[in-house]
């Protein structure tokens, strides 16, 4: 037979990645101010394979509108350069000879209604996974029912898996209201 505690458990560390990917999702989203962050998902060739820009450069915000990088190899300007330009990034650099800049503009009132879309839209992603967690772990709880686990104590834990449950759909719809109050601040 197995112990609840294994199902609780399980259930509790899946529902933690949904909210850490949905956490990671809206750090990526850009909300005004500079963020190195939306750079993440930003490769670049180096000697053959494609890596991380963070693998090849300094990546830091000077200010609250701009990203300053700065190549470690002087041959990476171009490289970087390209990258950024066909980058979902949406920003022009701007090149001096010793660091590539990007100036983040204000986004506009429609930009802002579109990015909180974005993000209304991850939230309830991530809560979709929640539900799905609870969901399959119910299923096997009601299965391990016929495997010699007590009713009551079935129940019980369908229960503790709401509990559960309820704790992280909190959390993920705190998330969204933080990053929408961050991305309509002007």
């Amino acid at each position: 037979m197995v112990d609840v505690k294994d199902y609780l458990s399980g259930a509790e560390e899946k529902m933690q990645h949904a909210v850490t990917f949905l956490e990671e999702t809206l750090d990526h989203i850009r909300a005004g101010k500079a963020n190195v962050k939306i750079l993440d998902g930003i490769r670049v060739e180096y000697y053959g394979s494609h890596v991380p820009l963070s693998n090849v450069a300094t990546v830091t915000t000077p200010d609250a509108r701009s990203i300053t990088i700065q190549p470690w190899e002087k041959s990476m300007f171009k490289e970087i350069e390209k990258a950024l330009i066909n980058s979902e990034v949406g920003i022009m650099p701007e090149n001096n000879g010793e660091i590539i800049r990007l100036g983040i503009p204000p986004l506009t009132e429609e930009r802002r209604k579109t990015l909180c879309k974005q993000a209304k839209q991850d939230a309830e992603h991530a809560k979709i996974s929640i539900r799905n967690v609870r969901r399959d772990v119910n299923d096997s709880l009601k299965k391990a029912i016929k495997e010699g686990m007590p009713e009551d104590v079935e129940k019980d834990a369908e229960a503790q898996v709401q509990k559960i449950h309820d704790r992280f759909i909190k959390k993920a719809d705190d998330l969204y209201l933080a990053k929408e109050k961050e991305i309509l601040t002007v």
